[in-house]
């Protein structure tokens, strides 16, 4: 029996994909659900699975755009044998070592004794040299500059691959956002101390009662919710002449994958406990980054987090991830010299930065948006857990 295999729809508004890659070569012998081929979408990368087991025959090459719907694969469930998985090697352009050269290359060239010598120690071609000296000579400069700009020690390799529909869609979001909003960014610093001191306190406990460790995500989500529900219009976005406003906090959380940055969403962050984003969170990156998070839950979010901390940023100013009209960027944390109570004190230090459509949020609601979440930070038992840390980390 011949099974043609055709392309699932990953989501609404989605009608192609890019087969990104196979996973088995045309003849190979594949088990039901094994996953045969990578396809691209705008919106993420996602594993074809095989529907029957049986020799596949493949009807669409690698990096070919094919529609929802299409037929990429037939399948005979009557053949017989092993699965197999097909290695993938990036090509790569080797460039030759230019070839030795002889001292006849030199003939008829005009150059001061040391530049000569010097020509002949690394082998230049004098088709390489332009005299700068009196009379076209060549000098000691000219050889110096051949060698700094020219010099082939070791391999000297090339790659070339095509871009994915997901990078090129990123790239196109991003240069629209630069383009098409009135984006400007705002900072603080937040001092970290009293998040510490609760997370040194009950980390332990939090991790062995739930599984899942008690991290600064939570603390940031549940310090921009409650900021959020009171600077309306930083959870607000345009759509034509109108702006729609949320009564809701859909938080998108940043997350760089092997096939690009994805942002996962938190829904309704705004009902959910310490325990439940941070749970929330570790699913959606992991799903991320294992590439099987799904199409629905990247959809929509009124507000993103990122976090360039991760790997040792120490400021920046985050890009709009379009409709939404703000985004949080954490950074790394450095202890750091601070005036308290009129004494020096090492403190940990982040800063963090707000980037907003001003079209939409005016400077004062901005900064009244990144002061609000510093407090919250900066005092979490008071702001976030009305004074009683057990009783919200569910302890």
């Amino acid at each position: 029996m011949l099974l043609e295999m055709r392309v699932p729809s990953p989501g609404e508004s989605i009608s192609e994909v890019e087969i990104a890659e196979w996973l088995v070569e045309d003849g190979d012998y594949v088990e039901k659900d094994q996953s045969i081929a990578e396809i691209d979408s705008d919106k993420a990368t996602l594993e074809l699975p095989a529907e029957e087991s049986g020799t596949i025959k493949i009807v669409v090459g690698d990096g070919e755009t094919v529609a929802v719907g299409d037929v990429v694969c037939i399948i005979d469930t009557s053949g017989k044998g092993e699965a197999k998985v097909k290695s993938t090697k990036e090509e790569t352009t080797e460039t030759p070592k230019s070839a030795v050269k002889s001292e006849a290359d030199l003939v008829g060239a005009k150059a001061t004794p040391l530049a000569s010598a010097m020509i002949s120690e690394h082998d230049i071609s004098a088709k390489q040299l332009k005299g700068t000296g009196e009379k076209g000579k060549i000098t000691k400069s000219d050889v110096l500059g051949v060698i700094k700009g020219t010099s082939t020690d070791g391999p000297r390799g090339t790659s070339r691959k095509k871009m994915s529909s997901l990078r090129r869609k990123i790239a196109s979001r991003l240069v629209t956002v630069k383009n098409e909003t009135a984006m400007l960014t705002t900072f603080n610093e937040v001092d970290m101390t009293a998040i510490f001191d609760i997370r040194k306190q009950y980390k332990e406990q939090f991790k062995e009662k739930y599984g899942v460790g008690l991290g600064f995500m939570s603390f940031f989500t549940k310090a921009i919710t409650t900021a959020l529900q009171e600077f309306k219009d930083v959870n607000a976005m345009i759509d034509g002449n109108e702006v729609i406003h949320h009564n809701y906090t859909d938080i998108g959380i940043a997350v760089s994958a092997p096939k690009g940055l994805m942002v996962p969403v938190v829904r309704n962050a705004e009902l959910m406990n310490f325990q439940e984003v941070e749970s929330d969170i570790k699913r959606l990156a992991i799903k991320a980054r294992d590439g099987k998070i799904t199409i629905n839950e990247m959809l929509g979010g009124t507000f993103t987090i990122t976090n360039g901390g991760v790997f040792g940023s120490m400021l920046s100013t985050p890009i709009i991830n379009p409709p939404q009209s703000a985004i949080l960027g954490m950074h790394n944390i450095v202890e750091r010299p601070m005036a308290v109570d009129g004494e020096v004190k090492i403190r940990p230090i982040m800063y963090v930065a707000l980037s907003y459509d001003h079209r939409i949020i005016d400077g004062k609601e901005s900064v009244g948006f990144l002061v609000r979440v510093k407090e919250c930070l900066e005092n979490p038992t008071e702001h976030l857990m009305g004074g009683d840390v057990k009783k919200h980390l569910g302890l």
